[in-house]
């Protein structure tokens, strides 16, 4: 609780997977994947009360055991490749409302980001109601500015991704973040069907170290190594 205001912790997980195969549950360092969100949201000072949403059995089991809870399964036409996670959010908000259990803010914490820490998720949540309870998103340094991107049009000329030119020296480049998918604040009162978490206004910056997201075989090898490192200097 922050303020009087409720706090939900969202974990969407559901069981399917467009690159890695049950990616979710997948082993990190002796834990499953999901387990690195889970752990780090119990040791919030602010989150009352974690969920996760999934619609596997497996996923949800492993959440109970690492201290989440799964209140309902989520149903097969929210879980697929196309579904929305808004539209998982509001039907968990929703079945919650149903059992009496409401909640001011939510707090959306993918399981892809096992380096976020409960350092990460307080910090996120005080600037978000420092901010007037708008809606925050977590980003990070881009490590390509847009100016040295390029675009290859149907007869295989190259164009620059933005019109202006690369000229400029790297070193006098404006910096530019991306959303790394982290942490998202929003008003519950506040969600609708068009709500898109990835536009919300008021950016947090998080250290690029800690942004990795498992979205390949090589980046479970990089979450390894940032790790065990952490482990090594603990």
């Amino acid at each position: 609780m922050f303020n009087g205001k409720r706090i939900l912790g969202f974990i969407p997980a559901r069981g399917g997977s467009k690159g890695i195969k049950r990616k979710n549950i997948c082993e990190l360092c002796g834990k499953p994947l999901i387990a690195y969100t889970i752990e780090a949201a119990k040791e919030s000072k602010y989150i009352d009360w974690i969920i996760v949403s999934t619609d596997d059995y497996m996923i949800a089991e492993i959440a109970v055991k690492y201290g989440a809870a799964v209140p309902f399964i989520r149903p097969s036409i929210l879980a697929s490749d196309e579904s929305k996670i808004i539209d998982a959010v509001i039907f968990s908000i929703k079945k919650l409302c149903d059992k009496g259990e409401m909640f001011d803010t939510l707090v959306l914490l993918q399981p892809t980001q096992p380096l976020r820490t409960t350092k990460d998720i307080d910090d996120a949540i005080s600037k978000y109601f420092e901010h007037g309870e708008k809606s925050l998103v977590s980003v990070c340094e881009a490590r390509d500015n847009p100016l040295l991107l390029r675009r290859i049009d149907g007869e295989g000329v190259m164009h620059h991704y933005e019109n202006k030119s690369s000229t400029v020296r790297r070193q006098d480049m404006e910096k530019i973040y991306r959303v790394n998918g982290c942490v998202y604040i929003n008003d519950v009162a506040e969600l609708s069907a068009d709500t898109s978490f990835n536009d919300n206004t008021i950016p947090f910056i998080m250290e690029r170290n800690h942004s990795i997201d498992i979205d390949e075989e090589e980046d479970f090898w990089i979450a390894e190594r940032y790790l065990v490192q952490i482990k090594a200097n603990s």
